[in-house]
């Protein structure tokens, strides 16, 4: 295959990485290659032996002894075998491992960003994809390796004992080598093209499959069943075409592996008569066919099949998954960054003329818009539903990126800081709590190893989980997500916030499935936390709690306190006016100065 191609290319990159990076696995495999393939080096020759010296010679026992000789040989090549396998896979799991790490970061990458739609591929990717890579990844291995090896060995052995069939068998075993190089390109096409069409078929599946309800509503079902129908023949088509090149390899090993083995019968006689011996002719056929022609075998059948399967594959995960800007594609993205992050500043976060919509097209959510909350500050944000509260909440914490204008948080531009860096910096805590199974102190601990049990139960004690821990049966009793209520699981969310050393919490509508009273005992944690805390309002009774209350109704945000926005604000009187004043608000001043906002 070209040397060029840009994803042989890439690939060849990521797979010589994925070597260098385990040296010390490869050299003891092969070291135990090296003794695996003692057979195949001695094979041809000790039959020789045996035949010449021992049988033909009238001397039965020196021929056993040649042979005793070839089984001792036998047992060191088993005994290496197994040790063969026990590092082939200190090579390929760790590989497996790190393109499994990379269809997740790169999935999570395109998931969060804007205007971001499912990608059912991903599962594929992540799947089959990695799977076929592994494995086939593997099979190169043992297949390459056993070639230069078995095959060398076998050749050797060749050439010592009979240099003349070496060269009568060097000719064809060339030609077949070089007929599977010239087609491999071909081969490597259509791999392609039948990965391409199997993704897409996934993804019309899986789109038609999800909108059924729709297709049958607006009477589309004829016109979706073509497209799938046709995507369905396009992968068929393509696999019949990957089926078709096996016809290719037999004719490499055809003229490699099979035309050396007839040669060497047709030369047998006229070798006989320039003095080689019946042991040696026998010998040399034992070489070429049990040594150089499986060798070959494998090698065309595991690259033209596994090899081309794993360049393509490969290929695909690299081009979907690929690393942001600045990382090296040929290894994983680094999961930390140790750098320290600068000094917080008398301001917590800023937002400077942010303007971001969901698609290219879309009216803009937010329009140059700004925002700047000073550290200490107590913001909640209002309005009606879809109108970019939560879209707020993920600009601050640097999930999305705006088409326009700055996002800081304590002085950092938040577009290119690190997940670590940005995890220091703040806290989201979204509407779907995630609890995961471990104990309670674990799931508290994620965000703050180092906590000491002391601080577990001082954050415990501020969102008001008391209850929970003792119904749980304490810190260190096991928590199923499953068996905790939306509720339950929001609480244990909060005292994981409470507790996480960000002096920045974001709260988006993080407590909608408690009851106002729990609501309120958690917010006022947040509030008396050293920082700075945003709240996505699920109840209008958060704002009265608030220092300053940000209203977006789409239009003309306004920000202020309560009795301000009650005279200026018609949308923030509709909302109050909906409100059930038996929700039990808490009152609250809201000092002058705290946010400004412009629009």
């Amino acid at each position: 295959m070209s040397g060029t191609d840009p994803a042989t290319a890439g690939v060849g990159r990521v797979t010589w990485w994925a070597l260098r990076a385990r040296r010390a696995a490869l050299a003891r495999l092969a070291g135990w290659s090296v003794l695996e393939s003692v057979p195949a080096l001695l094979t041809g020759y000790l039959l020789a032996r045996a035949v010449d010296r021992g049988f033909l010679a009238g001397r039965p026992g020196t021929g056993l002894a040649w042979l005793g000789v070839l089984a001792v040989a036998v047992l060191i090549g088993a005994a290496a075998t197994g040790r063969v396998y026990r590092n082939l896979g200190a090579v390929v799991e760790p590989f497996r491992d790190d393109m499994v790490a990379r269809v997740v970061r790169a999935s999570l990458r395109d998931a969060t960003r804007a205007a971001a739609a499912p990608d059912s591929a991903a599962v594929s990717r992540l799947t089959h994809q990695v799977e076929v890579v592994r494995d086939t990844f593997g099979g190169l291995l043992m297949v390459v390796r056993g070639f230069l090896f078995a095959g060398g060995a076998a050749l050797l052995g060749l050439l010592t004992l009979a240099p003349v069939v070496a060269a009568l068998v060097a000719g064809p075993l060339v030609a077949g080598l070089t007929l599977f190089a010239l087609a491999l390109p071909a081969m490597a096409r259509h791999q392609r093209r039948y990965v391409r069409a199997g993704e897409e078929l996934g993804r019309s599946a899986a789109t038609a499959l999800a909108g059924h309800r729709d297709v049958l509503a607006c009477g589309a079902r004829d016109r979706v069943v073509a497209d799938v129908t046709h995507d369905v023949h396009v992968q068929a088509d393509a696999e019949r075409t990957v089926a078709r090149m096996t016809a290719l390899r037999g004719v490499s090993l055809g003229v490699g592996g099979w035309l050396p083995l007839a040669v060497l019968v047709l030369a047998a006689p006229g070798l006989v008569r320039r003095g080689l011996t019946a042991g040696e002719v026998l010998g040399a056929l034992v070489y070429v066919g049990t040594g150089l022609q499986p060798a070959l075998h494998a090698l065309v059948q595991g690259v033209g099949g596994g090899g081309l399967r794993y360049v393509v594959t490969l290929d695909r995960i690299l081009r979907t998954s690929a690393p942001t800007a600045g990382q090296p594609a040929d290894r994983p993205a680094p999961t930390t960054d140790r750098s320290p992050a600068r000094p917080v500043g008398p301001v917590a976060a800023r937002l400077c003329r942010v303007t971001f919509r969901h698609g290219p097209r879309a009216r803009a959510v937010l329009a140059d818009f700004s925002l700047t909350l000073p550290v200490g500050d107590h913001l909640v944000v209002v309005g009606p539903s879809g109108v970019g509260k939560s879209t707020l909440a993920a600009l601050l914490a640097g999930l999305v990126t705006p088409q326009a204008g700055t996002v800081e948080l304590a002085g950092t531009p938040v577009p290119g800081t690190s997940p670590a860096a940005l995890a220091g910096l703040r806290v989201l805590v979204p509407q779907e709590a995630y609890v995961f199974t471990g104990t309670l102190a674990d799931n508290l601990r994620y965000l703050r190893p180092d906590a000491p049990e002391s601080a577990l139960r001082a954050a415990v004690a501020a969102v008001g989980a008391e209850g929970l821990v003792d119904r749980l049966g304490g810190l260190a009793a096991p928590v199923e997500p499953a068996r905790l209520s939306a509720g339950e699981r929001q609480v244990v969310a909060a005292a994981r916030a409470w507790l996480a050393p960000a002096p920045l919490v974001i709260l988006d509508e993080a407590t909608c499935h408690l009851d106002p009273a729990a609501e309120a005992t958690v917010e006022a944690a947040f509030a008396a936390r050293p920082g700075t805390l945003v709240v996505v309002a699920h109840r209008i009774s958060s704002a009265l709690r608030a220092r300053r209350v940000l209203v977006l109704d789409g239009e003309r945000p306004a920000l202020g306190g309560h009795a301000e926005l009650l005279d200026r604000s018609a949308t923030y009187r509709d909302l109050v006016g909906c409100w059930d004043p038996a929700a039990g608000p808490v009152n609250g001043t809201a000092p002058a100065g705290a946010a400004t906002v412009t629009r």
